[in-house]
């Protein structure tokens, strides 16, 4: 009798264990990138989304929820409550707030600040035959033809068509907006001389540093980038005051418990730690680092403040 109930027991752990594996196998981190493939954050997110799903012990999965210039897809992140669901957001998330005249959510108060991933600025070019070789030049030109001339961006409201509206609006020029579908489409304009200016994000120009269809003027950034140190900010070739960069990072919808959040942000921590890693970024033209919760918090409402600001002098506004 005592061994018949000794393999009963061991029989019911066996099962217990059965069953408990493939629920744990079955858990699936959803990251939601609010833009196409191959928009820079879906390249961010496929970087290191295997390392992060070993670190949590999940399988991590990317997905596009493209559409009005990020909101739809973080529209619907908000909404979940599944405690599974993030979306990899960067600084057009806080300019979204200002940007939009109606938003289905509150870039601050619907969400948590899971973890910072690193920073980036974005590259002024012109086509080659333009004939500037410097942002001094190219200001002079646009100047000289007030509201003739083009550029392009990747659409309405995207992070590409601000920083290039605040910088007209900082330089007291006028150009034309041409909205394209993607930064790539943007840059391609350029190239083929269609489109007189384009601000893209420093991995969409870095292949063509040295092509004569393009010249890269000036770097968004407050210093020069260390990815691009031989180009000049915006700022010291003579705008003063103008800053156009962007943070990427991590958020969940405000529902999600502080023991997951920070579950999450130890595990993301500990994977942007890790060489590999941080060399992909890198060649992605991101400049890595970690912050607790609190502080990326502290961060997203700062930056939130400054983007009402640049979006009010940029002028642009989408209905």
């Amino acid at each position: 009798m005592p061994n018949t109930r000794f393999r009963r027991a061991a029989v019911a752990l066996v099962l217990a264990a059965a069953a408990a594996t493939p629920a744990l196998a079955q858990r699936v981190i959803r990251v939601v990138v609010p833009f196409g493939p191959g928009a820079v954050q879906d390249t961010i997110a496929r970087t290191f989304n295997a390392e992060l799903g070993q670190a949590l012990g999940a399988s991590v999965v990317v997905e596009n929820r493209p559409g009005a210039g990020g909101t739809i897809g973080t529209a619907q992140v908000a909404r979940t409550t599944d405690n599974n669901t993030l979306v990899l957001a960067a600084a057009s998330h806080t300019l979204a707030g200002h940007l939009y005249t109606k938003l289905d959510y509150d870039p601050i108060k619907n969400f948590t600040g899971v973890a910072y991933i690193g920073n980036s600025g974005y590259v002024i070019a012109a086509p080659g035959n333009l004939g500037v070789n410097t942002l001094a030049d190219y200001i002079k030109l646009l100047k000289s033809k007030q509201g003739q001339l083009n550029y392009a961006s990747a659409g309405n409201g995207s992070a590409t068509h601000l920083g290039m509206a605040y910088f007209l609006a900082k330089s007291g020029i006028e150009m034309q907006h041409v909205p394209m579908k993607s930064t790539g489409d943007a840059v391609n304009e350029v190239l083929a001389g269609r489109v007189q200016g384009v601000t893209s994000a420093l991995l969409g120009v870095t292949a063509f540093k040295q092509d004569p269809r393009i010249k890269l003027l000036a770097y968004t950034g407050t210093q020069r980038s260390k990815f691009m140190p031989e180009l000049p900010t915006v700022a010291e070739s003579g705008v003063q005051g103008y800053k156009f960069d962007t943070w990427f990072g991590l958020l969940a919808p405000a529902t999600m418990p502080r023991a997951e959040v920070d579950r999450l942000n130890a595990a993301v921590n500990k994977v942007l730690g890790e060489p590999v890693v941080q060399e992909r970024l890198a060649r992605l033209g991101i400049e890595t680092g970690t912050m607790p919760v609190d502080g990326f918090q502290q961060l997203l409402k700062a930056d939130y403040e400054a983007a009402g600001a640049l979006v009010k002098a940029s002028g642009a506004r989408i209905e």
